[in-house]
């Protein structure tokens, strides 16, 4: 398994016990793909998923750079489209895991409403 099915799969679980209702998981577009879509109450929720080992070429939220961010807008609108869904209530969510030698997840952070990078 690899790192980024692991942090997917370790979020998966720690997303529903935060209460999220995850609808699909790893939709690819040809702009690009939605880690996990979940309903957190009545918000439709995008989460990308960043695992990293170490800080060392930065942090998770930092990889996400405004061409990732149109990509991920991009994929949002085409999920919406396709399944025939109002634009009006949705976010997109950025789960960030640190993983430790050991395999063990060292830190999670999850950081609701993520903004366009300027």
């Amino acid at each position: 398994m690899t790192l980024g099915s692991f942090g997917e799969t370790w979020a998966l679980g720690y997303l529903r016990r935060a209460g999220y209702r995850v609808i699909d998981r790893n939709v690819r577009f040809r702009v690009g793909e939605l880690d996990i879509v979940a309903w957190d109450g009545d918000t439709l929720t995008f989460i990308e998923v960043k695992t990293r080992r170490s800080g060392r070429y930065g942090t998770p939220a930092e990889s996400i750079t405004a061409s990732k961010y149109r990509h991920l807008a991009a994929a949002i609108e085409q999920y919406l489209q396709l399944r025939h869904l109002a634009a009006a209530n949705y976010r997109l969510d950025l789960l960030a895991l640190l993983v430790g030698r050991d395999g063990d997840v060292v830190s999670c952070e999850l950081l609701r409403g993520i903004e366009p990078p300027e």
